[in-house]
């Protein structure tokens, strides 16, 4: 039996006549696209020589029970849908979403805090990004926790259908929530400033000016603050020299050299340090730093702990 609970889009080939008959027997979990959205609010899949039709209630967890809206069924058209086959007669298959997405869940309780996962970019708010964490299951990954650098919008760090990975940091098995974290994937401190020297000069991205200085993204997860020599704005793609790297204060200082233009958009590919496994502990802060301690406890026992 396949147990591939991948995001939704990742797949987009229409499976074959034969993995249907398959999956019919075996409960594989696949993906096709949903081309119209009938006034029962059925969704209909075109398929290998056949119609695929996902009864409304099978569209999604929490729509027999009225929790998820009906927004989850029509913005699906367009779109590929996880599902299971729960019967076919002659030319059409009778899918379900929804128990794709209840396996999907049952799979995920039984991974532990710390866990890394694959999940996919499906829209961005203000205040984060939501992301498809298996068979279109959503979860919600902050703005504070898609890197230690802070940013003015989740669209400065992820783009929509973007493949990231992330860490789990929770999960609730009574409300479905899956609580999600991304920033330490993008390294502590010491490992971004290793990729720097003090004497080099660098291209950065503003992200905010203050009183005091400019703050300059090297990485995602690693700032340095130059003193305002000429006007920038925060968005603005610079040249900066490295004066000093001081890991004791976890600072770094730069001079401003030049304004080059605006950031790239979309944002540059994430330099992930790590997209598989499990993490128990990640310290940012250097260890010989006492002033400042950011640190992430994947602490919480596992399901087969309680």
């Amino acid at each position: 039996m396949q147990t591939d609970y991948a995001p939704e889009c990742l797949h987009t080939d229409v499976p074959s006549k034969e993995a249907l008959l398959a999956a019919a027997q075996d409960g594989s979990i696949l993906q096709a696209t949903a081309t119209r959205c009938d006034v029962q609010h059925n969704l209909i899949l075109p398929l290998d020589g056949m119609t695929g039709i996902m009864p409304r209630e099978e569209c999604a967890l929490g729509i027999d029970t009225g929790t998820t809206r009906e927004i989850a069924i029509l913005s699906r058209v367009g779109k590929p849908v996880s599902f299971q086959v729960l019967c076919i007669r002659g030319d059409v298959a009778y899918v379900s979403r929804k128990r794709a997405q209840q396996r999907a869940f049952e799979q995920l309780l039984h991974k532990r805090p710390g866990d890394i996962l694959p999940v996919r970019v499906t829209h961005l708010e203000p205040f984060g990004a939501f992301v498809d964490a298996g068979c279109g299951l959503v979860s919600l990954i902050g703005i504070e926790n898609l890197s230690v650098s802070r940013i003015f919008h989740p669209s400065d760090r992820v783009q929509v259908g973007q493949q990231l990975y992330a860490v789990l940091s929770g999960i609730d098995a009574d409300t479905g929530r899956i609580s999600l974290t991304h920033r330490e994937l993008l390294g502590t401190w010491a490992e971004n400033a290793a990729q720097f020297a003090a004497g080099e000069t660098v291209c950065g991205i503003v992200r905010s000016v203050e009183d005091y200085g400019v703050f300059i993204e090297l990485a995602p997860n690693l700032s340095g603050l130059a003193e305002l020599r000429f006007p920038v704005a925060a968005g603005d793609l610079v040249s900066c020299y490295i004066k000093s790297i001081l890991p004791e204060r976890m600072k770094i200082k730069l001079n401003l050299i030049d304004r080059i233009g605006t950031a790239p958009v979309p944002p540059p590919p994430l330099p992930y340090f790590i997209t598989s496994g499990h993490i128990s502990r990640w310290q940012y802060s250097p260890p010989c730093c006492a002033a400042r301690h950011i640190c992430t406890e994947f602490d919480e026992p596992s399901i087969e702990d309680l």
